[in-house]
């Protein structure tokens, strides 16, 4: 963990790289450091995947409105104020690569960090 789910509306891949999205946002989660200096997120556990929304309507359904959604899941035990500077950091990282976009189309862009414990956990690497 964490694994950051982009879903978000298929007119931006002519006015961006999803897939540069993807890598800015996995460098911004295996970079962060809490206030003690360590790493928040291990390496290895980091995962960024986009899916693009082929069939949409956004708001009023006009064609020229445009949505990224992210939603990360996390393991609990971070404490709140760690989770807002994560969310403020991935936001911010996420906006900062998008700000082309903000010029030609109306878009949403929102954030969503679920902490649940999981039911099951599994792992294999080779």
């Amino acid at each position: 963990m964490p694994h950051l789910k982009i879903e978000y509306t298929a007119n931006l891949d002519a006015h961006a790289d999803i897939g540069e999205l993807c890598k800015t946002l996995s460098h911004t989660l295996v970079t962060l450091k809490d206030a003690a200096g360590a790493l928040v997120f291990p390496l290895y556990g980091t995962r960024v995947l986009a899916y693009p929304a082929a069939q949409y309507a956004v708001a009023d359904g006009e064609q020229g409105r445009a949505f990224v959604y992210l939603n990360m899941r996390i393991t609990p035990g971070r404490s709140p104020e760690l989770v807002q500077v994560i969310g403020d950091t991935l936001l911010a990282s996420a906006r900062d690569y998008l700000a082309p976009v903000l010029d030609k189309l109306p878009l949403r862009l929102t954030l969503h960090i679920d902490a649940t414990p999981p039911g099951y956990e599994g792992k294999f690497t080779n």
